[in-house]
């Protein structure tokens, strides 16, 4: 069994992006990101601190905007807007989820879709769909396909099971492993909570793919001998042996599935570090697209 190592592999990633960054320092490009945090969720917090401390050991431009969760819509769209016009920032990103008074979708749709490193606007969903490779991939999909490959797991012609069908991370997986091209080229099957008896649909998957919420969901009788498991979920659950009375499981139970495994990520340190290494590099696009800086 193979541990997939999503810590080392999103290191490899940060260090082309320093390379990529070095290049358009020569042609004068400095690629900035705005991350817009509304209210004072802790693992928000900690997830957008990670993200501006990224950001700034590379050397990139990095803004962090701080709201209060009382912020309004139109308060919040002000910022986008202001974000949109702004030429030193080339990415933006507005922490998900907001409160629950923000109409989140509005916001998506106000982000100029050339600044959305996120991917999650329906011109950057529909340019995924037409296999267009000026939009933008949301980034954890784009970092389970960089492990698969980084890893050599195929997946031309092979059975790929998506565990959950969510605009974050379900369909556009599915988009892109069903597309032309290396990393993808899959077979890929979409299961969720409507569909009928889920672990005969997921023992069919070369590749299991859960990203549905649920820690331990996934237990040995949903995995076949052999399979690989890259497991996107990221859960907190009670342990009161640590000195924070939790830790985190993935959707699938590793201890339990990992015996019968060729390859599988741990959580934490699988997906987890490739979704932000994946933003950098999704920032860095923009910045040369904007620039028309060939890459």
């Amino acid at each position: 069994m193979t541990l997939i190592d999503g810590k080392a592999t999103a290191a490899r990633v940060l260090e082309e992006c320093r390379t990529s960054l070095t290049s358009l320092a020569a042609s004068g490009v400095l690629p900035g990101l705005a991350v817009v945090l509304v209210g004072d969720d802790p693992a928000s917090r900690a997830y957008v601190g990670s993200k501006d401390r990224t950001c700034r050991d590379l050397g990139m431009h990095s803004l962090k905007i701080e709201l209060p969760a009382s912020t309004t819509q139109e308060e919040l769209l002000q910022v986008v807007r202001g974000l949109n016009a702004d030429p030193a920032i080339h990415g933006i990103l507005v922490q998900s989820p907001p409160p629950k008074h923000i109409d989140e979708a509005a916001i998506v749709r106000a982000i100029d879709p050339a600044k959305d490193v996120d991917g999650f606007h329906p011109e950057n969903v529909a340019r995924l769909a037409l296999e267009d490779p000026s939009g933008f991939v949301p980034c954890t999909p784009l970092g389970c396909q960089r492990l698969l490959m980084e890893y050599k797991i195929p997946t031309e012609g092979t059975k790929v099971v998506v565990l959950g069908r969510s605009m974050i991370v379900g369909k556009p997986l599915a988009l892109l492993l069903m597309a032309k091209g290396p990393g993808s080229n899959a077979t890929v099957t979409v299961a969720h909570s409507r569909s009928r008896d889920l672990p005969a649909i997921c023992r069919e998957a070369d590749i299991l793919i859960p990203a549905i919420g649920k820690p331990k969901f996934v237990t040995a009788d949903f995995v076949k001998e052999g399979a690989v498991v890259i497991d996107v979920g990221i859960n907190r659950i009670a342990d009161p042996s640590t000195k924070s009375g939790y830790r985190l499981v993935g959707d699938a139970d590793f201890d339990a599935i990992a015996s019968k495994c060729r390859a599988i990520t741990p959580v934490p340190g699988g997906v987890g570090p490739m979704t932000i290494a994946m933003l950098i590099s999704n920032t860095i696009k923009a910045a040369r697209q904007i620039h028309g800086v060939a890459g």
